[in-house]
């Protein structure tokens, strides 16, 4: 968890705001480190975090997360934290043979066995994840989905149709119903031609309460600017007053932690 992050986005663990979905966005560069503040920052909060490592092992969000302070191992002992390694399950289902066939069936990736089949068993594993079976055992804030990354689902073939009717629906259960986050990366190629990739983007863009933008920067490398992000909080309830507010600032990863300043006021352009 980056604490300039949160001073930014004025929240922290203890006083983050529910039922919002917030849609991280990445052009020419890498957003990933945006996914695993969000990570760090729901669980070191208490929430119960269904998370969908498309991209990246298990093994990796560990080794990064022990550097913000967080064991994701004993998140998932406890029952904070479930994690679907998407490479490993997706492996199963494409290269199962005969032999595989019950437990690919039973898989929450069942459906890339037929890309144009719909996202329903993905759909059920995070209700299933983040519903609690009683009273007793609700020892979390709320629910968070967290993406890494969607993405990953074009790629595999996946219709842009079935995806926003996953996220709609993921939307209204965990946002509406369950006062809880949804949290997704998705890759912004900037290719005119890429018409479903944009469909994915500006769709849920328009349905995001929070967007985070990495770019890289029009200079190009430097090695004390990593890139820019643009913040835009929306508003999304039919107050036609209210208007967008944007932010922009530059960045810097370190080991440990991303400094965060507005533009132009890096040491290295002074």
């Amino acid at each position: 968890m980056f604490h300039e992050l949160n001073n930014i986005l004025s929240s922290t663990p203890e006083t983050c705001e529910q039922g919002i979905s917030i849609l991280l966005c990445d052009k020419q560069t890498d957003g990933g480190f945006l996914v695993h503040h969000f990570l760090s920052f729901y669980l070191k909060g208490g929430c119960k975090v269904c998370f969908l490592g498309l991209l990246q092992s298990f093994n990796h969000y560990t080794l990064v997360a022990q550097k913000l302070g967080i064991n994701l191992p004993a998140a998932r002992e406890k029952g904070q934290l479930v994690f679907l390694e998407g490479l490993r399950s997706s492996l199963d289902v494409l290269l199962g043979d005969e032999q595989d066939s019950l437990l690919q069936k039973s898989s929450p990736l069942q459906f890339l066995s037929s890309p144009s089949a719909t996202l329903q068993p993905l759909y059920q594993f995070i209700c299933a994840a983040v519903l609690e079976t009683s009273e007793t055992t609700r020892t979390w804030k709320f629910p968070v989905l967290i993406i890494d990354d969607l993405s990953v689902l074009l790629s595999l073939g996946v219709t842009t149709e079935n995806i926003l009717n996953f996220m709609h629906y993921c939307t209204a259960t965990l946002c509406s119903k369950m006062k809880g986050n949804i949290v997704v990366l998705v890759r912004d190629t900037e290719d005119l031609e890429d018409e479903e990739n944009n469909s994915v983007v500006k769709s849920l863009s328009y349905h995001s309460h929070l967007i985070l933008q990495t770019e890289g920067l029009a200079t190009g490398y430097c090695k004390d600017i990593h890139g820019q992000l643009k913040i835009t909080w929306r508003t999304l309830a039919p107050v036609k007053a209210e208007k967008n507010i944007t932010k922009i600032f530059q960045y810097k990863i370190q080991d440990k932690n991303v400094a965060f300043f507005a533009r132009g006021t890096s040491s290295a352009v002074l």
